[in-house]
């Protein structure tokens, strides 16, 4: 089956070729089988045509930090941050990252199924068409296999490409609040093992940061995750530099992210040894901070940057990457076209996907977004206001 797109205004995408964001206009779009196999002037003959009256055409965005899978919501915490609570306060109070945890733990794996697919529709509608998805609502061996069935579950059944990464390491549970490296041991003992025996993780993610995991034991637990297959990745100086950003670039993770309080020595290692950068200025915003991860800072070492919205119930219910978008460049010295190759490429290319979304190219997924607009400026620019008028997922139209 082929489908051409005709009519089409213009449409932009990163050139690794060009090493550059290139517009193009006066082109069709050739689509067999969910992959682009033609871009030209008139392309060849197809079985559907879809009229892209004038649209301005992306390839679909990538969110490449999320943690969608989790039961109700944690409002109330919202309005103590509003009251003075800081986030510490607020964890150290019983809510935070253990609030979700009591949700996960106390419901049925159809039913937290069920509530996590209706979340898809919100991150489709905004764009995404690729999404990374993280456990670490469960913190223990059944619960944690539970997140990640669920996961496998909305790949297969929603309109997204999603990704797992197992985040067994994001917070200690009560039970071993005394013993925290008993539950790295059972993290690497226990858990991972069985993750890699299930074929439920593509990476595995920890929460390296003062009062969570120490370096010392993100690294065993990284190192061990590496043994067994799984690729790393960090929570990495979210709020205060706890030399996370340096053991990323030690043990090969693919991105370190969050990175508002990074160091300089923090950002020199993880541009020598090729660690992406993802900035997530939807949490800053979300959680009343004022200081955004230094991204123009990275760049400008050497780092390619992705940007996700870093979807939770706690720290950022975005869910819209136009609108973190629209903060990386207002509040993280970005350019227009660094924070557009930071939703599409660099995101694929933090998912090791580069090679087949994120750009809009002869052999690449047909995941396009068709916009009312007239220029690639104009994404970040209409701040928060949904441009999109259709969306194709592997060539098929879903909206």
């Amino acid at each position: 089956m082929k489908t051409k797109i005709t009519n089409i205004g213009a449409f932009a995408t990163w050139s690794e070729k060009d090493q550059k964001v290139v517009t193009s206009s006066s082109k069709e779009i050739l689509i067999e089988n969910g992959f682009i196999v033609e871009i030209a002037k008139k392309v060849k003959k197809a079985d559907n045509e879809v009229n892209a009256n004038r649209a301005f055409i992306t390839p679909g965005f990538i969110d490449s930090h999320t943690h969608p899978v989790f039961c109700g919501d944690r409002a109330s915490e919202f309005k103590m941050r509003l009251a003075g609570k800081s986030y510490s306060e607020i964890a150290q109070a019983g809510g935070g990252i253990i609030s979700s945890i009591k949700g996960v733990r106390q419901s049925d794996e159809n039913m937290l199924f069920s509530e996590s697919y209706n979340r898809m529709d919100g991150f489709l509608k905004n764009g995404t068409t690729t999404i990374e998805a993280k456990s670490g609502y469960g913190l223990n061996l059944n619960d944690e296999l539970k997140m990640l069935r669920i996961i496998k579950r909305l790949n297969e059944e929603s309109e997204l490409d999603i990704i797992p990464t197992f985040l067994g390491a994001h917070a200690f549970p009560p039970e071993f609040a005394d013993d925290h490296d008993g539950y790295v041991n059972l993290i690497c003992d226990e858990i991972i093992p069985a993750v890699v025996e299930n074929e439920l993780a593509e990476y595995c993610d920890v929460f390296c940061e003062i009062g969570y995991f120490t370096v010392e034991q993100s690294r065993k637990i990284l190192e061990t995750a590496k043994k067994y297959g799984l690729k790393p990745r960090l929570h990495a100086d979210e709020f205060v530099n706890s030399g996370a950003a340096e053991l990323a670039s030690e043990v090969g993770a693919v991105s370190a992210d969050h990175l508002m309080a990074v160091s300089d020595d923090g950002i020199e290692a993880m541009a020598k040894n090729n660690v992406i950068a993802t900035l997530l200025p939807g949490t800053t915003l979300f959680l009343g901070n004022h200081i955004y991860a230094p991204g123009r800072k990275i760049i400008d070492a050497g780092c390619e940057v992705a940007i996700a919205t870093d979807f939770n119930p706690g720290s950022s219910t975005l869910q819209s990457l136009t609108i973190a978008m629209s903060l990386a460049v207002l509040h993280c010295g970005l350019t227009i076209e660094e924070a557009f190759k930071g939703v599409t490429y660099i995101a694929a290319k933090s998912l090791n996907r580069e090679d087949r979304i994120g750009c809009v190219q002869i052999g690449y997924q047909a995941d396009l977004l068709f916009w009312n607009l007239n220029s690639l400026e104009e994404i970040p620019y209409w701040l928060g206001n949904n441009q999109i008028t259709k969306i194709l997922k592997k060539g098929i139209e879903v909206t």
